[in-house]
């Protein structure tokens, strides 16, 4: 039997707007918005509520914009692996061009939103400058790039794709932080740090429950390559470490303006906690006895995981510190 499955060249009924919302992947895209939001709130700024409603509106068409294009390019894929062939696209619920079109029309879009938090623009004749204002903006298209021509093609040839993919997933606290301050400090940057680092363990953890499936469209994954684990298991490890000390930093960080830490000793302590807890479901990955089982509760941990230690960092810096 073939493990290919053809794509409907049309769809099979008239879209709905749930096939068209399920494109925009809400529940990813729902955290592409949420880490935004930190990024604004970490950085305090004074409240603006257009500011504030640009950056929502700008990240939400982005990232959706995003989630449908990616769906556009992996339609081939998606239609061969169990966990993917009833998305919109291989499932002949949404035509492919009509995903094109949804795609680009919410990129754009968002970036425009995000683009108007400058302003109007003022050209000078023979000059080249990019405004702090347009901050946000640039990093809602390096996202875009990164994610559509880096990440999405490297899926299909390289070991590494699952790193690239981290960088793009990374970017949304910057946009935040940008959009509060025209400018992003060595705490946003951390920011981006934590995001990237959590990508890793958050994904080995998939990958390798969801192994076979990757194998069947020969994505060249780690959890493909090492059918036994043992490296999966390692490199989620290492980077649940280093996912640790990247989030200690904040405490370290100095305010350049008071001289201030950035966090009090209430985030480090919820730091130390609830990274304590990530490490132990990542060593418990390391034991090949019951390794399908611990990838689940490293899954589950890493859901969890980030919401608490994200609160926990703006919770301390609109009330502690």
């Amino acid at each position: 039997m073939s493990d290919t499955t053809a794509i409907p060249a049309t769809p099979a009924a008239s879209a709905r707007f749930a096939d068209y919302l399920e494109l925009t992947k809400p529940r990813l895209s729902a955290l592409s918005v949420a880490t935004t939001l930190v990024g604004w709130f970490a950085a305090r700024p004074a409240w603006d509520a257009g500011r504030f409603g640009l950056l929502l509106l700008g990240t939400g068409a982005c990232a959706g914009g995003v989630a449908a294009l990616n769906q556009w390019m992996e339609s081939d894929t998606d239609a061969r692996m169990a966990r993917t062939a009833d998305r919109p696209i291989p499932s002949g619920k949404v035509a492919g061009g009509s995903a094109f079109v949804l795609g680009w029309l919410l990129c754009v879009g968002g970036l425009a939103a995000l683009f108007r938090l400058g302003g109007p623009l003022v050209v000078t004749p023979g000059k080249f400058h990019l405004p702090a204002e347009r901050l946000a903006a640039l990093f809602a298209l390096l996202t875009i790039v990164s994610y559509l021509a880096c990440y999405t093609p490297a899926k299909r040839r390289s070991r590494w794709s699952v790193e690239l993919g981290a960088v793009a997933g990374a970017f949304p606290p910057l946009i935040g932080w940008a959009a509060a301050e025209n400018s992003v400090g060595p705490l946003g940057w951390t920011l981006f740090g934590i995001l990237f680092f959590w990508q890793i363990p958050h994904f080995m953890a998939v990958a390798w429950t969801h192994r076979h499936d990757y194998a069947r469209v020969n994505f060249p994954f780690l959890p493909v390559r090492d059918t036994e684990g043992g490296r999966v298991a390692r490199w989620a490890l290492f980077n649940t470490l280093a996912l640790v000390a990247v989030s200690a930093l904040p405490f370290f960080l100095r305010a350049a303006e008071t001289g201030r830490r950035e966090t009090s000793g209430f985030y480090l302590g919820a730091t130390l906690l609830f990274g304590a807890w990530f490490v132990a479901r990542a060593v418990a990955f390391l034991r090949a006895d019951g390794r399908d089982a611990s990838a689940r509760k490293l899954f589950l941990a890493s859901i969890l995981w980030l919401p608490l230690q994200l609160g926990a960092l703006v919770a301390d810096r609109l009330i502690f510190s």
